[in-house]
């Protein structure tokens, strides 16, 4: 025997009919709260921001990236010469 049950409801609807709570307000004020961080932090994603992290830990760090894309491009041996 096979019984089919369609059940035709929304969301909301099978929230209520399970008695789950109606989350959509803390959802909407967790979104506003993120979008408010991510307005507030949005300059420190620029390229330059980034490149600018990146490269603060070691003044070398640069030359050293240069090295790696020739190295990876098979443009021959490094820029600079081993010590």
């Amino acid at each position: 025997m096979k019984v089919t049950v369609t059940v035709d409801c929304t969301p909301l609807e099978a929230r209520e009919f399970f008695g789950l709570p109606d989350v959509q307000p803390m959802q909407a004020a967790m979104m506003e709260q993120i979008q408010a961080k991510v307005m507030a932090n949005l300059d420190q994603f620029s390229p330059e921001t980034l490149l600018q992290n990146w490269f603060t830990f070691d003044p070398k760090m640069a030359e050293r990236m240069g090295d790696m894309f020739v190295n990876m491009a098979g443009l021959g041996g490094s820029r600079s010469k081993d010590k």
